[in-house]
């Protein structure tokens, strides 16, 4: 399996829209085919419009936050020894966190066709929020689909997509979780898509789903790019870019633009307890190939096949599959994939809380527990950026009860 030269991550499927020709696709109902289409077409029109690519980069800019702040992190850096530690504070952005690329594209690209509504689903909350938040910028009405466990130990986002003016439904089936939300919402949009937008919140789902979040956190990567240079002139020859990875788009995101580099891609998943069998990281386990969303991917099963139970700390992380585009840069080696336990995420999101000005959600501490692991290994010429893609105020009643405080 081999990366494409020249081609973006997102183009590098095949006709048929599978990548490596393994991963991916569009196995979808009827029901579906003529609205993925349609937005099929829409899209790769509007990502070649100057028109709407002024519009995309106007909002990110005066809206979003754009660019986010890239910082050396000193004291955790003279702390661990070894490599140089920085990191690309996207939870700087609007909302706290990377989600609001994606919302604020699928708003204009709603708008653009004509539809008035917009539902969406999520599991940590921040892309519901993000949601909610363009949606009533762009004056759209917008309902979320979210797992009922996630809406208690997520409170803080529930509580912000209510304020939006956004409806909350509670998702009751299954482990009632991220991957409930999505199914759910998928089979809401199905009933309605004559009038309705879908926003898959990660890089997940049929095709065009994964190609438009990708193309939306691919800012990071294009910000980050500019400031890597600017900061060293150019780019390290040993650098480590280190990701979280759950549904897989900050990651996306973060990588996009250093495809053709030297830099290394570190895809952290989320380990479980050390005390459970369970987790969320198919990569780092085995897992074999299934079907999931309308896509073909690495994917927790059981003995008979069924899509299998997870359990992490992290709502966000908490999905049984990963993004085809992890899938295939696996495989083509371009990427590795490691996994970090609840414990060791809970470890570094003290440790970088109170050594630096940050304060890293549950999903970022499984990149920094990572980064923690590695830098005291690597020399002092060798330089690590870990994407802190999310706040760790939508955690700070987990933290509390597994810490006993809250570090802001």
């Amino acid at each position: 399996m081999k990366i494409k030269k020249g081609v973006s991550l997102i183009d590098q499927h095949d006709k048929n829209f599978m990548y490596g020709g393994k991963f991916g696709g569009n196995f979808i109902p009827e029901t579906l085919k003529k609205p993925i289409d349609d937005l099929t077409k829409l899209f790769s029109k509007l990502r070649r419009e100057k028109k709407f690519l002024s519009e995309r980069d106007y909002h990110f800019q005066t809206y979003v936050g754009a660019p986010t702040p890239f910082i050396k992190l000193e004291n955790l850096t003279d702390r661990l020894g070894g490599a140089q530690i920085y990191a690309k504070v996207v939870s700087e952005a609007n909302g706290g966190a990377h989600k609001i690329y994606n919302a604020t594209v699928h708003c204009l690209i709603a708008k653009r066709a004509g539809k008035k509504f917009i539902v969406g689903d999520t599991g940590a909350g921040y892309a519901g929020k993000m949601l909610s938040m363009a949606a009533k910028k762009f004056g759209l009405k917008c309902k979320i689909f979210m797992g009922a466990k996630d809406i208690k130990r997520q409170r803080p986002n529930v509580e912000a997509m209510k304020k939006n003016g956004a409806e909350v439904v509670p998702v009751t089936t299954g482990s009632q979780t991220l991957v409930d939300a999505v199914s759910e919402c998928m089979r809401y949009w199905v009933s309605n898509c004559d009038l309705v937008h879908n926003c898959i919140g990660s890089t997940v789902g049929p095709n065009i789903f994964i190609k438009i979040c990708a193309w939306s956190t691919a800012q990071i990567s294009r910000e980050l790019m500019i400031q890597v240079k600017d900061e060293f002139g150019k780019i390290p020859k040993k650098l480590k870019l280190i990701n979280c990875v759950g549904g897989g788009s900050s990651a996306a995101g973060f990588w996009n633009e250093f495809m053709n580099t030297n830099a290394e891609f570190i895809g952290v998943e989320a380990g479980g307890p050390k005390n459970s069998k369970l987790h969320a990281a198919p990569l780092t386990n085995g897992s074999k190939i299934g079907i999931l969303h309308g896509a073909a991917q690495y994917v927790i099963q059981d003995k008979e096949g069924q899509i299998g139970s997870t359990e992490s700390i992290s709502a966000g992380l908490d999905y049984p599959g990963i993004s085809p585009l992890h899938c295939f840069l696996k495989d083509a080696k371009r990427a590795r994939y490691t996994s970090a336990s609840d414990e060791d995420a809970l470890k570094a999101y003290e440790l970088v809380s109170k050594l630096e000005n940050i304060s890293p959600s549950l999903e970022p501490s499984h990149a920094f527990a990572e980064a923690i692991r590695l830098a005291p290994k690597l020399k002092s010429s060798e330089v690590i950026i870990v994407n802190s893609c999310g706040d760790s105020l939508k955690d700070k009643d987990i933290i509390k009860q597994r810490l006993g405080s809250y570090i802001r």
